[in-house]
């Protein structure tokens, strides 16, 4: 199964719209990446279930969030699962004076009707040394 370059690029723009909202704290322009029956886990295990729920726990989380660096976010591997829904692996690094932190998100993106790629199911995971 192959996809067009487009795909990947458009694919890789919303893994660095992500990096983007997430550094500047853009609520909106991070929630506008969601699909409406979104469903998101964060690196702590809690479950969102749809985009209400996501964009609850996102304007309470987001503003407040504390980072002394840094947050960089790569598409590692992306693997199409059909030409319009892609799993990508996801490299999310916080930069800080105290060293780095790493998580290991898993984006599963679907591509819309008008040719949008949105986050549909998301699992952000903590990677731990050791």
């Amino acid at each position: 199964m192959t996809n067009a370059p487009t795909d990947i690029e458009a694919i890789e723009q919303v893994v660095a719209t992500v990096e983007r909202t997430q550094r500047a704290k853009d609520v909106e322009g991070f929630l506008a990446l969601f699909h409406p029956h979104a469903l998101w886990t964060t690196a702590h295990g809690k479950v969102l279930i749809g985009l209400d729920a996501i964009a609850e726990f996102t304007r309470t989380v987001l503003p407040a969030a504390s980072w002394d660096g840094e947050v960089t976010y790569e598409a590692v591997h992306t693997q199409f699962l059909r030409p319009d829904v892609a799993a990508v692996k996801v490299r999310q690094i916080y930069h800080s004076a105290e060293g780095d932190t790493e998580g290991a998100p898993l984006y599963v993106m679907t591509k819309q009707e008008d040719g949008r790629w949105l986050l549909h199911a998301c699992q952000n995971t903590e990677v731990r040394s050791g």
